[in-house]
Formats: C-alpha cells, sequence, structure tokens
C-alpha cells in the first residue's frame, strides 16, 4: 500500500468485509470451540496453476482478528497446486472468524492476477489494462490484482482524466467539439481520451489535441488498417492509441499485431475466475 493514508482506507474496507460477514457473532464457532484453544492453519493454493495476490490484505484481515500471519509468497508470484502461500496462528475462534472473508478476497485477486497474467502474456509486447468495470467496494483490490497480473491499473475513478466515449459525443456534439471542450475548461495538466468508433473519427480526434485515442469495437483487421493511415499521416506519437471492445483471450494476439499502445478489457474484473484456495487447520 504506496501511503498511510490507503493503508489506513484499505483497513476501514476490510473491516467492513468482516461486519458484514460476521454480525453480531460467529454462533458455530462460539458454540463448538472452546474459548481458550489456540491454532495454528496454513493457506494452500488447490488450483493448478495461479498468480497470486491478496497476500497482503488477508494479513490484514488477520490482525483485524487479532491474529498473526506470515505470507510465504510475494503477491505476483506464481503457484501450483499444494503450494503453501501463508502461515496463520492465534485464538481458533478467531482463526475461523476470519477465514472466509481472508479466502474470498485472495480467490479473487488471484484470480484477476491470474487472468490478466494469462492476457499480458499474449499480448506481449503491448499491454493490457483494466477498467472501471469493477464490483461497487472492489475497485482498490481488484485494480491492484490487474497490476500484480502484470497489466495496467488504467484510470481509478472519474476524476482521474478525461474519457470522451459514445454517450458524450451523442450529447456534446462530435469528437472534435468534445476534444476542444474537455481541453478548455479540464486544463491542460488533465489528459485527454476520446472514443473513436471508425478510422475516421480517430484521426479526427488526434488532430483536435486528445492525448489518447480509444479504437472501441473494431476488428483487428480494422485497428491494423487505423493505425496505419495514422502512421502514414503523421499522428501516430501525438497520441497514445488503446483498443477496447471485443477482445478476448482468442483474439487478443491479432489486436496485439495492430501495435496499439494497449488494449483495454472489462471482463477482467467484472468475471473473474477465482483462484481456489483452503485454509487448512495445522
Amino acid at each position: 500500500m504506496e501511503s498511510l493514508g490507503s493503508f489506513l482506507e484499505v483497513r476501514k474496507a476490510l473491516a467492513s468485509f468482516l461486519e458484514e460477514d460476521i454480525g453480531t457473532g460467529d454462533i458455530t464457532s462460539d458454540s463448538v470451540i472452546p474459548a481458550d484453544l489456540a491454532a495454528s492453519a496454513e493457506i494452500v493454493c488447490k488450483t493448478d496453476s495461479a498468480t497470486v495476490c491478496g497476500l497482503e490484505e488477508v494479513g490484514v484481515i488477520f490482525d483485524l482478528c487479532g491474529c498473526s500471519s506470515r505470507a510465504l509468497v510475494k503477491d505476483g508470484s506464481r503457484a501450483r497446486k499444494g503450494k503453501r502461500v501463508m502461515t496463520v496462528s492465534g485464538n481458533a475462534r478467531s482463526i475461523l472468524k476470519a477465514e472466509r472473508v481472508a479466502l474470498n478476497l485472495l480467490m479473487r485477486m488471484s484470480g484477476i492476477a491470474t487472468e490478466t497474467r494469462a492476457l499480458a502474456d499474449a499480448a506481449r509486447p503491448v499491454k493490457v489494462a483494466a477498467t472501471r468495470k469493477t464490483a461497487p467496494g472492489l475497485r482498490y483490490f481488484d485494480k491492484k490484482a490487474v497490476v500484480a497480473g502484470g497489466g495496467l491499473a488504467h484510470r481509478m475513478r472519474l476524476d482521474d482524466m478525461v474519457l470522451i466515449k459514445d454517450n458524450h459525443i451523442a450529447l456534446a456534439g462530435s469528437p472534435q467539439e468534445c476534444v476542444r471542450l474537455a481541453k478548455e475548461k479540464a486544463g491542460t495538466a488533465i489528459k485527454i481520451e476520446c472514443e473513436a468508433k471508425s478510422e475516421k473519427e480517430a484521426i479526427e480526434a488526434i488532430k483536435a489535441g486528445a492525448d489518447i485515442v480509444m479504437l472501441y469495437n473494431f476488428t483487428p483487421a480494422q485497428a491494423v488498417r487505423a493505425i496505419k493511415a495514422i502512421t502514414k499521416m503523421g499522428l501516430r506519437r501525438k497520441a497514445l492509441i488503446e483498443v477496447s471492445g471485443g477482445v478476448n483471450y482468442k483474439n487478443i494476439r491479432q489486436y496485439a499485431r495492430a501495435r496499439p499502445d494497449y488494449i483495454s478489457m472489462g471482463y477482467i474484473t467484472h468475471s473473474p475466475r477465482a483462484v481456489d484456495f483452503s485454509l487448512e487447520i495445522l
């Protein structure tokens, strides 16, 4: 976590996750496990191949419940089935109180990191980026997982940069007019990205002064042609080019051949496949 402020915000979010899950108490553990029983446990990867992410957050979750933990691997590292990634010790009831929230977050973040790693490897040297299609309340964790998997976080919030999309253009006018207005009102310190649904719109946006142009829902062949045309006109160095829409693992290599600066995909964070982990009492 980058700063004390972000650490405290993350700790507050994790505490709220625990409150949501625990309610007034774990009536099962409180009924069958002695209050003073100490225990040790380990978290084990149950998936054949995974990129691990979320151990820092899992450590905070156990700490909030009064337990000690030790990560055995680093976030971003690869793990195979049977790999121990963390040990935990403390009051038995407390370990079980933290178990589900800790595993849920670890499984989700590792799932996002694993998928990002596979896409980043396939698209190399083109970068892979996330979008704002994250679960409410989980954006920080989802974006961190993308970075751990070798991807780019892209913008975190609406106030990070200007991103002119189809609805903005429909309401405010042409791409050129939207870029002009954004440059006038947002200032020169704010990056401006403009979505384009055609080669013509992309060229117009660059000429209007957009810092980044998004080729949206282009086929791989259309992306190749558009970037070649932009390069031929001497505009390639004037703006970064992002490809987005319709990209998946099956076709990402085709899009990468167009050599955009990066490829963004929403499904990395809105439809992640969880990596299976279990907590086992020793």
